[in-house]
């Protein structure tokens, strides 16, 4: 059984766990859906889905992983694969629903102080920042979401899922940043506080 390094890319994780998992260890199937759903999550929640919607997309991308495992020739090449179909997936599922509300439910859970003042101000700040959020292109959202998963973003592989050269990732990532950071500090009701 492979040991994927937690310091080593998500690309090579994903794809160590792949290659476990199609030598045999069903655990290895396990170690890659915890590697990869918060990735698949971004990229269903950024095609406009709602929250069941995306849980439903991502466990049928799942799915069609368990169905076309063979299929994938290079283990380095899984985790596009996994984004390119939950891409594919959401898009199938938002053309046949049509109701898209952006920032319905986009609103994170919120680790919930104890003082009424604070939620209230903590819930405000949150609205405001996926309001301007949700004005970014899709391409800057869809960054932004996957960089902020944390640890360190694996720029290849995210490039192959969005289908833009590599070394573009990071001047857009930096770009996208600016924008908010413009939409936020032109906001007069915004603190930065």
């Amino acid at each position: 059984m492979t040991t994927p390094d937690t310091e080593s890319s998500l690309g090579t994780r994903a794809a160590a766990a792949f290659v476990d998992y199609r030598a045999g260890d069903a655990q290895a199937l396990h170690t890659l859906v915890a590697v990869v759903t918060p990735v698949l999550w971004h990229v269903v929640r950024s095609c406009g889905l709602s929250t069941q919607a995306a849980e439903d997309t991502v466990q049928t991308t799942w799915l069609r992983l368990v169905e076309h495992a063979d299929a994938i020739t290079s283990p380095q090449a899984v985790l596009g694969w996994l984004c390119t179909t939950a891409k594919r997936e959401a898009w199938r599922v938002q053309r046949a629903t049509r109701t898209v509300d952006p920032v319905a439910d986009l609103e994170p859970d919120l680790p919930t102080p104890h003082d009424p003042a604070q939620v209230a101000a903590m819930r405000d700040e949150a609205r405001r920042l996926w309001e301007h959020f949700v004005t970014l292109s899709p391409k800057c959202q869809q960054i932004l979401r996957v960089i902020s998963m944390g640890g360190a973003p694996d720029y290849a592989s995210l490039a192959t899922a969005m289908g833009v050269p590599v070394g573009s990732i990071g001047p857009t990532r930096g770009r996208c940043l600016a924008a908010l950071r413009t939409a936020l500090l032109s906001d007069p009701d915004w603190s930065l506080t």
